[in-house]
C-alpha cells in the first residue's frame, strides 16, 4: 500500500497542534500501527520545536512544510523550513565527538531522540530550504 500527504504550516508554535492532528490522522488512515504514530509524533513535535525556537528564534510566518509517506511498512517524513541553513547530522556528528557536552544536562537531547527513531535521516540545503528526510525505524 502507497500513500502520501503534504502539509504547510507556518513556522509558529501556535501551528503544531495543527501538523501533529495531520500526521495523526494521516496515520489512523494508513493504519499506521500506534507506536510508529508516536515515534512520529516525537520526531515531528521536535523537529518543529526546533525549527521555531533555534532556527527562526521564535514564532513567524515562515513556512513548514511536511510530506508524509508510507510505502509498505515504512513510513517517511519529508521536513522542510526556511530557517538558517541547519544538517543534523553535522550537529550530531561533532557532538557525539565533544567531550565538553554534558550528556546529563536537561535539554538539548532532542535530536538524538529524533536520529535514534530513525532508519534512514537525509539533509539537503537547496539554497532556500532545510529539507530532512527521515524513514522512522519500525516498531519490534
Amino acid at each position: 500500500m502507497n500513500a502520501a500527504a503534504t502539509w504547510r504550516f507556518r513556522a509558529h508554535m501556535d501551528d503544531l497542534q495543527a501538523a501533529l492532528a495531520a500526521a495523526e490522522a494521516f496515520c489512523a488512515q494508513q493504519g499506521v500501527d500506534d507506536g510508529d504514530a508516536l515515534r512520529l509524533r516525537l520526531v515531528l513535535e521536535e523537529l518543529f520545536t526546533n525549527t521555531v525556537m533555534h532556527g527562526h528564534r521564535g514564532s513567524c510566518d515562515a513556512p513548514v512544510l511536511l510530506a508524509l509517506q508510507r510505502t509498505g511498512g515504512q513510513l517517511q517524513l519529508d521536513y522542510a523550513d526556511d530557517a538558517p541553513p541547519f544538517d543534523p547530522r553535522v550537529y550530531l556528528q561533532t557532538a557525539s565527538q565533544d567531550p565538553e557536552i554534558d550528556q546529563d544536562r536537561l535539554g538539548g537531547h532532542g535530536l538524538w531522540l529524533v536520529a535514534e527513531m530513525a532508519e534512514r535521516l537525509e539533509h539537503a540545503h537547496d539554497g532556500r530550504f532545510n529539507r530532512l528526510t527521515l524513514v522512522l525505524r519500525g516498531g519490534d
